[in-house]
């Protein structure tokens, strides 16, 4: 259902239709039914709506739950109804896509649908690269599936990395690290399986990073190097593209998620001291 993803179907009125109604359920949901705090939400908010013309977005977070995405987005302040400004977001075909209702419904919602283990040179990851190469914003959970453990991030698939590397321009990538959301919406609180509604009176904290600076051109030049001598089983991936093989970009991409699971970690461990902090005080 690649139409139903595109603006001008049916006149965008389906699509605003659904950021609309959704946009209102994740708003009660985190500022009526539960409370929520962001720390450096003007720097996201900033990104969304006034990056250069052209400029892509990638906000990479840790994944709690089934209803991060949307909930992340409807705090006070954020356009989490503009359908024009809305993210673009890598979702698990096997759950969001099981049947032409859900297909249509989070096509029009602006989610792309990935396979998981289908590897990140999958069909649909060009569709992905393409919303980048048009400037605009994607968000990936890299983590691949969701944890709803109190541990630091786990290690991240390649498929956001071989994302940054691909685009035509560099983008902004953004780390977010959020808590609470696994409270909300728990996956074996109700007869071992998730709760029918969100529950209530949890505490929601999302804390937003600063932009992750890449070097690609010595990050690549420092994966070919690297990979001089390494073989690997080959998985079939271009042999050339963006100028590397198969082995140099392994490298790459390891690096590149390296930085990222730099980044999202120290926000992990920031919010975690800050609540101790405010717990002590």
């Amino acid at each position: 259902m690649e139409w139903a993803a595109r603006p001008s179907h049916l006149g965008g009125v389906p699509r605003k239709l659904v950021f609309m109604a959704v946009g209102a359920f994740a708003r009660t949901v985190t500022s009526l039914l539960n409370s929520t705090s962001v720390h450096n939400s003007e720097t996201l908010i900033r990104f969304v709506r006034d990056r250069p013309k052209g400029m892509p977005l990638i906000t990479v977070s840790n994944h709690m739950s089934t209803l991060d995405d949307p909930l992340m987005w409807s705090f006070k302040g954020f356009p989490v109804a503009d359908a024009k400004l809305a993210r673009w977001v890598l979702a698990a075909e096997d759950i969001c896509f099981k049947n032409p209702i859900l297909s249509y419904f989070f096509r029009l919602g602006k989610c792309i649908p990935i396979t998981r283990g289908g590897g990140i040179y999958q069909e649909r990851m060009n569709e992905a690269l393409d919303c980048l190469t048009k400037g605009y914003w994607l968000h990936t959970f890299p983590e691949g599936k969701v944890c709803q453990e109190n541990v630091p991030i786990r290690r991240l698939k390649w498929g956001t990395a071989s994302l940054i590397a691909r685009a035509p321009i560099t983008p902004i990538v953004l780390p977010i690290v959020h808590s609470g959301f696994e409270k909300v919406m728990p996956e074996k609180s109700f007869f071992g399986k998730r709760p029918p509604f969100p529950l209530c009176k949890k505490e929601i904290r999302i804390i937003v990073g600063e932009p992750i600076e890449f070097d690609l051109l010595r990050l690549k030049e420092e994966a070919k190097s690297a990979s001089a001598e390494l073989t690997y089983p080959s998985l079939g991936w271009p042999t050339c593209a963006h100028g590397l093989n198969e082995a140099a970009q392994r490298c790459l991409y390891t690096n590149i998620s390296h930085q990222i699971w730099t980044a999202m970690e120290g926000l992990r461990s920031f919010g975690a001291n800050f609540m101790k902090v405010k717990e002590y005080s």
